[in-house]
């Protein structure tokens, strides 16, 4: 995070209470036991705020954009806030904001405009790190001759190989293509010098951000990057994918499109209606990372964990100026919150006989990862413990995640991929613990 942008440099604090009756469906049970929500990485939870928007869009203003009436002028006042919020997560401007209906058709959206422009012995250059949403897209470029390059990964911790990647990049490299952060294995990419690389050669970069939003601040101001997509129902949003596109880029290229579409930015990259309801979610969704960030600056947190900090200390903090500002306040304690209990966890897995974790498992390099982990176990299928974890309320992924090429140079595919455990800030230490001692009795059995 640029020091210009941090929000405080205090220690912070999640008020876990208040954030968990946020999101009603962590009330639920399975069987008389408490669900542990550890399925993030495939889409987290919402609060009530964001259901709250979608019904009230629907029971009050469902109308399509353009018209000359009250409803129609609300969907259209809406959805310029919902470009402005995102705008502020990301930082850029709300033109630069195209809405879509998830990460994969905005990918293959934009990747037939950019194709337009690439003729034969052209180069894109991908990674076998990424969700196969940033790669087939790509890779289908591949019938108007363009050539494809693709970058490894280092086995033993699942980086990226920066130095196979820059000798990927050369003088017909035309656009490079890379996760923030892996989906599987949760690694954490120098993104940065990702763009710089490119940018070095003349190259566009495609920033698949989907996986790092709920974990960490993005900036594509200070990236430099040409797009970014993420998809808010991975950060407690609804099920949408929201492309940042420099402005430059937006006007310049041409996008497949109906004929009465706008030529205007960012709706001519819109195909046909949107789905306002969710477009509202959104708003609400950027509302709730705004509230968050607001409580942790204002010591709005349980007063154990500000003990050392007296009434007038917490009153001479400076306030949050911005919506932005609030929303790195909120980044900042998601992320000491979120480093915690992976640390605890990777720990106790690492202490099951049999168990194999994917991934950075040293301590000291964690600022590399996000709190998604995946593994086997010796004698049991990601599926069975899946199941056996499920009818505990324990939920968990299995299989590949679309993390394909990820999955087939592990050589762990044709053995049903892995088990991914995956910590949002919604989760507990005590959440933690139990899924450790509910993996050890399965396996101990």
């Amino acid at each position: 995070m640029p020091i210009a942008e941090q929000a405080s440099s205090s220690p912070t604090a999640l008020d876990l209470t208040w954030v968990r009756s946020q999101f009603p469906a962590l009330a639920q049970t399975v069987g008389g036991h408490p669900a542990v929500f550890l399925d993030g990485p495939g889409g987290t939870q919402v609060p009530q705020q964001v259901i709250d928007a979608l019904a009230d869009y629907l029971s009050r203003n469902n109308a399509n954009t353009g018209g000359a009436y009250h409803t129609s002028r609300h969907t259209d006042r809406m959805i310029a806030e919902s470009r402005s919020a995102m705008g502020d997560f990301l930082n850029c401007d709300a033109d630069e904001i195209v809405f879509g209906p998830n990460m994969t058709t905005l990918t293959f959206a934009m990747s037939r405009a950019i194709g337009r422009e690439l003729a034969p012995g052209d180069e894109v250059v991908l990674t076998l790190l990424d969700h196969d949403a940033n790669f087939s897209p790509w890779k289908a470029l591949e019938e108007k001759g363009v050539v494809i390059r693709t970058v490894k990964f280092n086995e033993d911790d699942c980086t990226l190989d920066m130095n196979d990647l820059a000798s990927k990049i050369g003088k017909r490299t035309r656009l490079v293509a890379v996760g923030y952060a892996s989906n599987a294995v949760g690694t954490i990419n120098n993104v940065a010098e990702v763009v710089r690389l490119a940018r070095q050669a003349g190259a566009l970069t495609y920033i698949d951000a989907v996986h790092y939003a709920p974990h960490g601040p993005i900036d594509v101001r200070a990236l430099d990057c040409d797009f970014l997509v993420c998809s808010t129902y991975k950060f407690f949003g609804p099920h949408m994918g929201v492309l940042y596109g420099k402005r430059e880029h937006l006007k310049r290229l041409h996008p497949y499109k109906v004929r009465p579409n706008t030529d205007n930015i960012p709706n001519c990259w819109e195909w046909g209606t949107l789905n306002h309801e969710c477009i509202a979610g959104i708003k609400a969704c950027v509302d709730y990372w705004e509230e968050l960030g607001r409580r942790v600056e204002t010591g709005l947190a349980p007063s154990e964990t500000r003990q050392a900090a007296s009434l007038q200390e917490r009153r001479a903090k400076p306030p949050l100026t911005t919506r932005r500002a609030a929303i790195l306040a909120a980044h900042q304690a998601i992320h000491e919150h979120e480093r915690k209990m992976m640390e605890k966890m990777i720990a106790g897995l690492l202490a099951i006989p049999g168990l194999k974790l994917y991934g950075i498992t040293d301590p000291r390099r964690f600022e590399n990862r996000c709190a998604t982990i995946v593994v086997r176990i010796e004698g049991h299928t990601p599926l069975e413990l899946a199941t056996k974890l499920g009818e505990r309320g324990f939920f968990t992924w299995d299989g590949n995640y679309y993390a394909l090429n990820l999955t087939e140079q592990l050589d762990v595919e044709r053995l049903g991929g892995f088990l991914r455990i995956g910590l949002v800030h919604y989760n507990t230490m005590e959440e933690v613990e139990r899924m450790l001692a509910a993996l050890r009795e399965i396996v101990e059995r």
